[in-house]
């Protein structure tokens, strides 16, 4: 395993870190017409609580261990992640290693936070899930300049971080920002605080580019999240070859770009299954898993991919569930492989196939417009991709 310097923190990271956003689950029971109808008028956090569904802790927790014997040093959960099971699973997990050789990173959920008693009832409850002391990494997850000024300066949040911070519950405060681009420096700036920063970039969005520069300048460690690009990296393609003359699959082109920049400290993935933990690691292994010259020919790339690319989805799944069970992840991740990959016949597949109630379904409610942190008018693109896939 390869380490970088994290920030000023004086930690070394692995360069490959473990999202625990998709560990291996399994579907105990079928949600009763009552629960779907009780559902329609929760919050989205509220609504990803889901105990239909368990994690498969007989093949998870072996996974994490795995990463950790591996060298993996950072894991990164969330309170929603796995249907509100993720925490649990990788505090049992953490039992097996040792705990001041990981770094734990977890997120308070900002829309749930409309009180500053809010900040420490949070805390607390996800400590309690974990079963640890202390979280290494909390990060005030999904922030915008909306969120921070009306949600993080409002209720003063930073004089609860100090608090926690001063009694050893967090020893590190970070962020993940969904934000505009413009305004990250604003919110660095103003809360002054931040050890480490968890942000998208990818061979398909480089618009946080600049702000890993200066998020480095800073002294601020960056771990990316998304290096394949919500999947939409992952499947076979011709990229590697037409682009560089070498015979790198898809996704490792796609881990050694978001590696090949020196600024960042770590690319977090959810990895799901041994196979997907050994292929990262043979990159992860690297030194150097892309040259300077070819990071430059990349780069170029990215602009041309851009064009082809009027979509942006990363299969968060922030937009589900939708009142119409239409899965709008699916229907997307279909076009993908047909506009971006020209993988048409795939994509058609996909679309017949039918994951959901039919797009028809739809009645334009926008509840999935106001939960995409890509901010995609997904009601509109809806509409438009079901168009083209139908005509496939």
């Amino acid at each position: 395993m390869t380490y970088r310097e994290f920030g000023n923190t004086g930690k070394k990271i692995s360069s490959l870190g473990f999202g625990c956003m998709r560990l291996p689950e399994i579907k105990i029971a079928e949600m009763t017409e009552e629960e779907k109808k009780a559902r329609e008028n929760l919050s989205w956090y509220e609504s990803q609580r889901d105990d239909t569904w368990i994690v498969d802790e007989e093949k998870a927790i072996p996974l994490l261990k795995a990463a950790y014997d591996a060298g993996i040093n950072y894991f990164d959960t969330a309170q929603f992640y796995c249907h509100f099971k993720s925490q649990a699973t990788l505090g049992k997990a953490a039992k097996l290693m040792e705990r001041d050789k990981v770094m734990i990173a977890t997120k308070i959920p900002m829309d749930e936070v409309n009180s500053t008693a809010d900040f420490r009832r949070m805390l607390e409850l996800q400590l309690g899930l974990l079963d640890m002391e202390y979280i290494d990494f909390y990060h005030l997850h999904g922030i915008g300049k909306k969120t921070f000024d009306e949600k993080i300066l409002k209720f003063g949040i930073k004089n609860e971080v100090q608090k926690a911070m001063d009694e050893g519950l967090i020893k590190h405060i970070s962020f993940s920002y969904h934000g505009e681009t413009k305004d990250l420096p604003y919110v660095v700036e103003t809360f002054e605080m931040f050890s480490s920063a968890l942000l998208q970039y990818n061979l398909l969005d480089r618009s946080h580019e600049e702000n890993i520069n200066y998020l480095a300048g800073k002294g601020i460690g960056v771990v990316v999240m998304g290096p394949i690009g919500g999947g939409r990296l992952s499947m076979p393609s011709e990229l590697s070859e037409k682009l560089l003359g070498k015979n790198f699959s898809t996704p490792e082109l796609a881990l050694r770009f978001v590696l090949g920049n020196k600024n960042v400290s770590c690319a977090t993935s959810g990895m799901g299954n041994m196979d997907m933990l050994e292929s990262n690691l043979k990159i992860a292994n690297i030194e150097e898993p892309m040259t300077a010259d070819d990071f430059g020919k990349v780069a170029i790339m990215m602009e041309e991919l851009k064009k082809l690319s009027d979509l942006y989805c990363t299969g968060c799944n922030y937009c589900l569930p939708c009142p119409k069970d239409i899965n709008i992840p699916h229907v997307f991740n279909a076009y993908t492989y047909h506009n971006v990959y020209g993988m048409s016949a795939h994509a058609k597949n996909m679309w017949n196939a039918k994951r959901g109630a039919p797009v028809s379904d739809c009645t334009g409610c926008g509840v999935c417009n106001e939960k995409c942190p890509q901010h995609i008018n997904v009601v509109e693109k809806l509409q438009e991709v079901a168009g083209v896939l139908s005509g496939l």
